[in-house]
């Protein structure tokens, strides 16, 4: 599997050059919206780690950072409703202003435990930042407060999405066309 593998991934939905794009307007969202106030950000693992790191060059305030890992996926392309927690964070957050950044929104199951979950930790504030959101899937309502794209009901993968871990490498984010090359 080469890095240029549209053979396997199919179209190609948004390319490096529109995500980046992006990535900076989302960032001068945030940076505006947290104007004068230190954020905590929230990657979830493993999926928003790309989306993470760039977007937090782009950020003009103070951060800190940590990851949680949670598990609603395993080697499948859709959610299978059990959500496990694999990796706590390492800080506190309460009185903090978490930003929670996050890979893609689905059915909507994963980010509502986790936001149920934080909430519980009492943060001055909590919001949410997604690179990918597909709202035609959404089994519960969740709050999203910054969206980098919304797609259609298909899967994809790149820049830090994955089938069975494969394809996180990608420059873009495309569809997969053919998992049973995966």
């Amino acid at each position: 599997m080469g890095v240029n593998c549209v053979e396997e991934t199919g179209r190609i939905l948004f390319t490096r050059e529109k995500i980046q794009k992006r990535v900076r307007e989302l960032a001068q969202e945030i940076s505006r919206d947290y104007s004068g106030r230190e954020i905590f950000t929230v990657g979830v693992l493993k999926g928003a780690f790309v989306f993470l790191s760039d977007l937090i060059r782009h950020l003009k305030l103070p951060l800190t950072l940590d990851f949680i890992a949670i598990a609603s996926y395993g080697d499948s392309t859709s959610s299978s409703g059990v959500v496990k927690l694999l990796k706590d964070l390492d800080s506190e957050v309460e009185s903090r202003h978490v930003l929670v950044i996050e890979d893609i929104v689905d059915t909507g199951l994963t980010l509502n435990y986790l936001v149920k979950s934080l909430s519980t930790r009492h943060p001055a504030t909590l919001r949410v930042c997604t690179l990918l959101d597909r709202p035609s899937r959404r089994k519960v309502k969740v709050d999203l407060h910054y969206v980098g794209f919304t797609i259609p009901d298909v899967y994809v993968v790149g820049y830090g999405l994955d089938f069975s871990q494969k394809y996180r490498n990608l420059p873009y984010i495309a569809e997969l066309s053919s998992m049973g090359t995966v």
